[in-house]
């Protein structure tokens, strides 16, 4: 148990104010400096905590991708184009890209075990929510970008975004939002702004009615952001190389966030 921080802390302030006031408030000040180390080490902890989720979370989306794309029995080249795409806009460096690579062909092998993968990786995430709605984001991304969900691919996402505590309202939210993107932007294009989308489309981004009031458009706002913030996912454990699809996330929010206030002149 640290105790020198209060106790040099409690001498110095009675010595100094000669009152027993001054040695409480000498004691309180030395106790933050006793719990200065353990403050530290948790936070290192935290660190260390997050290197294997990521380790894990990274592993695991690019093996899945290979999954899906050979669930009809063969691997197309529009779906090689479409992982090697997501690789590119997350400017992985050229052994990540080996990694990913390597993960999506361990990923179409005859023998993956699926199951088994999910279920690490939602052992590895907890209760992070977040992290396991950020990776069906990124599934769904890649099999729409491919040729589409086929019936084999659609039944492999709903039973891994089950296992991973995703609802089916969830899902098709997500699914929602990721075909709206491509839409108005293609796969892996240049990116567009607020402009090239409607505004029922500004709303599902938000997740919120059109009827909603501005308070509840405010409240969508900020829960979108706080559940979407790129630092807040990597300290959870997404991988620092996906922290840009989360940053273009919550800029998407932000613009559409801008573009309903607009519309409604709100100030």
């Amino acid at each position: 148990m640290a105790w020198k921080g209060k106790f040099f802390g409690a001498l110095i302030g009675l010595l100094t104010t000669h009152s027993v006031w001054g040695a409480v408030v000498g004691a309180v000040v030395g106790h933050f400096f006793d719990q200065a180390p353990a403050l530290s080490d948790r936070v290192r902890g935290d660190d260390r905590a997050a290197a294997p989720i990521a380790a894990t979370f990274f592993r695991t989306t690019f093996e899945l991708m290979g999954h899906v794309a050979k669930s009809d029995g063969r691997v197309s080249e529009s779906e090689i184009d479409a992982a090697r795409g997501l690789m590119r806009d997350l400017d992985l460096g050229a052994e990540e890209v080996n990694a990913a690579i390597a993960c999506f062909r361990a990923g179409k092998a005859a023998g993956y075990d699926a199951d088994a993968a999910v279920q690490a990786l939602r052992a590895a995430c907890g209760s992070r929510h977040d992290l396991m709605q950020a990776f069906i984001e990124l599934q769904l991304r890649a099999a729409l970008a491919g040729n589409g969900i086929s019936p084999p691919a659609r039944t492999i996402l709903r039973r891994v975004a089950e296992r991973l505590g995703i609802s089916g309202l969830e899902f098709a939210h997500a699914e929602a939002i990721v075909r709206a993107r491509q839409r108005t932007r293609g796969a892996y294009g240049p990116r567009g702004t607020v402009r090239e989308r409607s505004l029922a489309q500004c709303y599902e981004e938000l997740d919120v009615p059109a009827g909603s009031s501005d308070q509840e458009v405010v409240k969508a706002y900020r829960r979108q952001m706080s559940r979407n913030h790129p630092d807040k996912l990597v300290a959870n454990g997404l991988p620092e190389s996906m922290a840009q699809i989360a940053k273009e996330k919550t800029q998407r929010i932000q613009e559409a966030y801008e573009a309903i206030r607009g519309a409604r002149g709100m100030r």
